[in-house]
């Protein structure tokens, strides 16, 4: 039962991150890109651990990981640009 669930909860990060490419392709400004690219990148790292619990390896937790810092760092870059500072 519990699997199932993860699974479902899995598929629902991805479609939402879906739907964020539609604000990550045709948003208005460079900001609603960079939060867009974010949400994306959080939801993704939310699946994979999610398909780590559900098929029990950690490398996958690993992953999500190192793509969390990634995207962190990448955003935190882009708001510097965005503010002037870079």
């Amino acid at each position: 039962m519990i699997m199932e669930e993860l699974v479902f909860f899995a598929i629902c990060f991805i479609v939402l991150a879906m739907i964020l490419l539609i604000r990550l392709i045709g948003g208005p400004t460079v900001a609603d890109r960079a939060i867009a690219a974010d949400s994306i990148d959080l939801l993704s790292d939310m699946a994979l651990i999610l398909f780590a619990l559900y098929s029990g390896r950690s490398v996958f937790i690993d992953i999500a990981f190192i793509t969390a810092i990634l995207g962190f760092i990448g955003t935190t870059i882009i708001g510097r640009y965005l503010e002037g500072r870079l």
